[in-house]
């Protein structure tokens, strides 16, 4: 899967892509580097380096254990963001703030 844009706040699609094993060529922009994690689900490359993103995919078609691995890990790093591990971690972000901000 290949996602080279500008400006992206989290990527979700490459976050789908993932999901189904798909590894990810992506902009380094936004949100995205926290999905998609350097050669390990995938590469990111600068914005508009579409030379380096057609390298990267050329690398990953034509090598099958960077391949496999990537596929593995894309799974494993799209279950970090699973509704059961996300909602806790909101959960205690909103607890805790709202205990610093109550007036006893």
């Amino acid at each position: 899967f290949i996602l080279p844009s500008e400006t992206e706040s989290f990527g979700l699609a490459a976050l789908e892509a993932m999901a189904s094993g798909v590894p990810v060529i992506s902009s380094n922009s936004g949100g995205i580097p926290e999905v998609n994690i350097h050669g390990v689900s995938g590469y990111l490359s600068n914005v508009g380096d579409i030379a380096d993103m057609s390298k990267n995919a050329l690398s990953i078609l034509n090598d099958a254990t960077t391949l496999n691995k990537f596929k593995e890990e894309a799974k494993k790093q799209a279950c970090n963001f699973d509704i059961y591990q996300i909602v806790p971690q909101y959960e205690a972000i909103y607890e805790a703030t709202i205990k610093k901000c109550m007036v006893l």
